[in-house]
């Protein structure tokens, strides 16, 4: 990344996203995450650098392909608006998304600024990790926080993801309090939050943070294949996936405390 925060790495575009904001939306995938969840669907966007998935059993060697490239915010504007006028008519726009954008700040507030100039609607999906001063200044060119939450307990979130909480669940409440749109996002994920014990610890959280809804994620077996690609051992293998009917007892916890939860 230069110095004005012009070139940055992603490791996706994707279009028509109807799932990571209001309305039809383009989602830009940053490369880099300073969490290492062990459930992670999305294994290749963990490390910073350019990394080469292979799946032998698909592919011979000479049609390996870089996961991760540099791009400029010029380049990325264009492709994001190629589709503005999906954006005018649905209310979408354009949403980071990872790995963690606040890894690359400098590159994400210029590509914010860039949006905005454009008129578009914005919104980050995040860990929240970040250090306040990075996290403030980011999220001055958002209209939405999709904003994760792992573990409502600081010991557990260190051990299942490696970093604590407490600055997640700080910035999550500087935001609220800021009066910015956020929608907490809780992955449910089986031996490690999914009991109904951690669904009222996950309400207190969300109620000393003044959030009043969350967002349900069942957990699924998406990047599974992924981390045969990148020869890498995959903790939750065989695991059996959930889906809103498994958890509606879960989802009643935070009804029952006044807080919208849905899938």
């Amino acid at each position: 990344m230069d110095k004005k925060g012009k070139f940055g790495t992603i490791f996706n575009i994707q279009k028509f996203s109807l799932n990571d904001g209001p309305g039809i939306r383009t989602v830009v995938f940053f490369k880099g995450c300073p969490l290492r969840c062990t459930w992670c669907a999305n294994p290749e966007s963990q490390s910073a650098d350019l990394q080469i998935p292979w799946d032998e059993k698909k592919a011979p060697p000479h049609f390996l392909k870089f996961k991760g490239e540099r791009k400029s915010v010029d380049e990325i504007v264009r492709i994001v608006m190629q589709d503005e006028p999906f954006y005018q008519k649905s209310g979408g726009g354009v949403t980071l998304s990872g790995g963690e954008a606040l890894l690359q700040p400098d590159f994400a507030i210029a590509l914010l600024q860039a949006c905005k100039e454009k008129g578009l609607h914005t919104a980050m999906e995040t860990t929240g990790f970040a250090s306040p001063a990075v996290f403030q200044q980011v999220i001055g060119y958002l209209d939405l926080l999709l904003f994760d939450i792992k573990h409502w307990d600081e010991g557990a979130h260190k051990k299942y993801t490696g970093v604590s909480n407490l600055p997640i669940l700080a910035n999550m409440k500087y935001a609220i309090q800021q009066g910015k749109e956020v929608l907490p996002r809780l992955p449910v994920i089986p031996g490690v939050n999914a009991d109904l014990e951690d669904a009222k610890n996950f309400v207190l959280r969300l109620q000393e943070a003044g959030a009043n809804k969350v967002q349900l994620l069942p957990f699924h077996q998406f990047g599974e294949n992924k981390y045969r690609m990148l020869g890498r051992n995959y903790a939750f293998e065989n695991v059996k996936a959930l889906y809103p009917e498994d958890l509606e007892e879960y989802r009643q916890v935070f009804l029952a405390a006044g807080i919208e939860a849905f899938f």
